[in-house]
């Protein structure tokens, strides 16, 4: 049976999280809630097992590490959220006014007309964690964005990124990626303090 487990930890909550906003590439840096929500996972995360902790670059995650209580290991470029491109700080309702029924599962971002990532190529770089992960005996955390993590997910089941739609993430809540005998499985899922 493969050994390797990913222990997903979303960041805590930032000003733009709060507000729904399309929070991708701007660093906005976690909020005084967020950092209170950061702290109460340092006792609560399932870290037995834990060979490495890798991280996005954003400090709203690496901040979220440390306050968790997790020394990372790894910065990972790969785990920064989804360029949104022109839907940065924008809330889907914003969105919608201009462009009805928008979703960015389905529609992406492109079609906004200002540049960013394709679900796809989001997909690309979590399947290169995953790949890097599953060389690793043992339990690797990986502290991430909403939809990210989401679309990570989904890869690991062997899904397409759409389907990373259908799972909610809190912000400050973790998930535990592994194993039912061969298959790969969601072993816990949101858990939150």
């Amino acid at each position: 049976m493969p050994s390797t487990k990913l222990l997903l930890v979303r960041h805590g909550q930032t000003d733009w999280s709060r507000e729904l906003r399309h929070t991708g590439r701007t660093d906005v840096p976690l909020n005084a809630e967020g950092e209170a929500q950061a702290r109460t996972l340092q006792d609560r995360l399932p870290t037995s097992g834990v060979v490495e902790t890798w991280a996005s670059p954003l400090s709203r995650a690496l901040e979220t590490a440390r306050l968790a209580g997790l020394t990372v290991d790894r910065v990972d470029p790969d785990l920064q959220e989804w360029d949104y491109g022109s839907a940065e700080g924008r809330t889907t309702v914003s969105i919608r006014e201009q462009r009805p029924r928008w979703d960015v599962w389905v529609d992406g971002v492109q079609v906004l007309g200002g540049g960013g990532e394709s679900i796809d190529e989001v997909a690309d770089r979590v399947d290169r964690v995953i790949a890097a992960a599953r060389r690793i005996d043992g339990t690797v955390a990986l502290v991430a964005h909403a939809h990210l993590l989401r679309i990570l997910s989904a890869r690991w089941l062997g899904q397409p990124p759409q389907f990373g739609r259908h799972i909610h993430l809190d912000a400050a809540s973790w998930c535990l990626l592994g194993w039912q005998r061969e298959a790969p499985a969601i072993l816990h899922w949101n858990v939150t303090t």
